[in-house]
């Protein structure tokens, strides 16, 4: 684990969860990491917190190239996978930035959509920024996902009310006060992002819950969704749902 001595108020804390990593995924998000930083305010920082989810395809060569290129970088393992939203609760409880991002290991999306998301939370014009996602976004998406994410959408907006209806956009930020309702969060897998806007825009909450256009990289390949996902999410859906009505 690197130290930070930097002002926590002018860094940027960005979680990567990490299971089963494409090939080179370190040097790719080093590149992101060059292309990022002069979109970005001047004296800004960004902290890097590599959450591994209980895989064996992070190499010791991996993380010390990350180690002498990153002036802060936190390294979290646990040896057993748990799922998406379990590593980035793992990651989220070690921050000690103001605002805190995170997306996927392969960086997926535009740099510059990065750094919108961070203004918008630095510029105090939300306490979560949720990356949102338009209709040429699912010309990159298996025709399956396509399906699942738009019924999701149809969902969330008709049964749950939510001001945002796509809260599977895997670009994400909050301020201080958004991490305490992030950790809450119990869903460990696919449904987590619906959980926690879900509890972030419930009125007891008191945040502003912002939508901000985001933009993928040309030639990001998604894989297909496993039905063995939509059958245990259904619980996570209903639990979500049930809340509502209380």
């Amino acid at each position: 684990m690197s130290a930070s001595h930097s002002d926590p108020a002018s860094t940027l804390a960005l979680v990567l969860p990490c299971y089963n990593p494409p090939a080179g995924w370190a040097t790719n998000i080093l590149e992101s990491l060059a292309r990022l930083q002069p979109l970005l305010p001047p004296a800004t920082a960004v902290h890097l917190y590599l959450v591994n989810d209980g895989t064996a395809s992070v190499t010791a060569t991996d993380l010390e190239l990350l180690r002498l290129r990153l002036p802060q970088f936190t390294y979290l393992n646990y040896p057993v996978n748990h799922g998406k939203g379990y590593a980035l609760r793992t990651g989220v409880e070690q921050v000690q930035e103001t605002i805190c991002l995170f997306t996927d290991i392969d960086f997926p999306y535009e740099e510059s959509s990065v750094a919108r998301v961070y203004e918008a939370l630095r510029t105090n014009s939300c306490d979560v920024a949720v990356g949102t996602r338009d209709e040429a976004y699912y010309v990159h998406v298996p025709r399956g996902r396509t399906l699942i994410s738009k019924m999701l959408r149809r969902s969330t907006r008709f049964l749950l009310g939510l001001a945002v209806s796509d809260t599977q956009c895997g670009l994400k930020g909050f301020n201080r006060r958004g991490r305490e309702v992030f950790l809450r969060g119990q869903i460990d897998r696919y449904l987590f992002d619906l959980e926690f806007i879900f509890l972030a825009s419930r009125p007891a909450a008191k945040l502003r819950v912002n939508p901000i256009p985001v933009r993928l990289k040309p030639g990001v390949v998604f894989s297909r969704m496993s039905p063995k996902i939509l059958v245990s999410e259904s619980g996570s859906f209903l639990k979500i749902l049930l809340a509502r009505l209380t």
